[in-house]
């Protein structure tokens, strides 16, 4: 019999490449969702964290639950509202689900939440960033412990727990790369900032390996950096990437007061720098990554 994933967010980016991976492998797919409207192959059902509404069968039937809902994170300007959204997006979701499995005979067997490199702090320069590195003290650090301790609830109710620091996902479907890529293919491209900031990032497609295996396999518990071995610098991002279009790099760097100006705090975004390592990963499993390199990455993406 078929087991039965359970997946918030799964409409993003993330989600629909898993939902591809998971039913390939034969799983059945369920998400919860704002709204009810159907997605191929996938049981969709309703829930609205503000009212503190979700329908009962779908963690009545889900074997695993997945957890990538949340505001996205560069979408908008920070405004307060913003970053209070930003938060409560991630954190309400897991607390209502928390409440309706305290006390319930469910069969839930693994929980997996999304967490972020972001936990270290927008900015950490050249250090090198582990798992027991401790949180910094910016606003995406903020929003990751939030984030996390959040996720410990349903730790609580005695489900498996495993959350993932997710760094740079690669994907041309969303995330960083259609955007750094776009004025390039236009002749246009340049490094932002001084280009040295360091950029931990990780190809979609092992990313999503990276979920499915916390699922199956009942030694990953606790945190890991969901990020590739070796780290680049943005200035080596955007050259690999003119390389792979065979577009030139003739622009000065985007200075960093000007991105300061257009994104305001967000900034810290793209002009932070954060070297991570994948410790846990490498040391304490047997995940076997299919992009290694960000060139090997790029041109399984890119290369058309």
């Amino acid at each position: 019999m078929s087991k039965t994933v359970l997946i918030t967010g799964g409409t993003g980016m993330i989600g629909s490449r898993l939902t591809t991976l998971l039913l390939e492998k034969g799983y059945e797919v369920s998400y919860l969702s704002r709204k009810k409207e159907p997605v191929p192959h996938v049981k969709v059902y309703k829930w609205d964290v503000a009212k503190g509404i979700i329908e009962e069968e779908a963690l009545a039937k889900a074997d695993y639950l997945i957890h990538l809902a949340g505001a996205g994170i560069a979408d908008q300007r920070w405004t307060r509202a913003r970053q209070q959204e930003i938060i409560t997006s991630r954190t309400q979701s897991i607390e209502l689900i928390a409440r309706h499995l305290q006390g319930r005979p469910y069969k839930l067997k693994a929980f997996v939440s999304s967490s972020a490199t972001g936990f270290y702090g927008a900015n950490t320069g050249d250090i090198r960033l582990t798992e027991e590195t401790r949180s910094g003290t910016d606003f995406l650090s903020h929003v990751t412990r939030s984030w996390e301790n959040a996720s410990e609830l349903i730790h609580n109710v005695g489900v498996r727990t495993t959350k993932l620091r997710v760094g740079v996902v690669l994907s041309t479907e969303g995330g960083a790369l259609p955007k750094i890529a776009a004025p390039i293919r236009w002749g246009v491209g340049s490094p932002l900032g001084s280009g040295k900031q360091w950029v931990s990032w990780i190809h979609i497609e092992d990313l999503c390996k990276m979920y499915i295996e916390a699922l199956e396999n009942e030694k990953w518990s606790g945190i890991y950096n969901a990020v590739a071995p070796a780290p680049v610098t943005n200035e080596d991002l955007t050259s690999q990437i003119a390389n792979v279009l065979k577009r030139p790099l003739w622009l000065p760097n985007v200075p960093s007061f000007a991105l300061k100006i257009l994104f305001g705090q967000m900034a810290d975004v793209v002009l932070g720098s954060n070297y991570v390592v994948n410790d846990r990963i490498t040391k304490t499993t047997d995940f076997t990554y299919s992009f290694e390199s960000v060139s090997a990455a790029l041109q399984d993406l890119l290369k058309s």
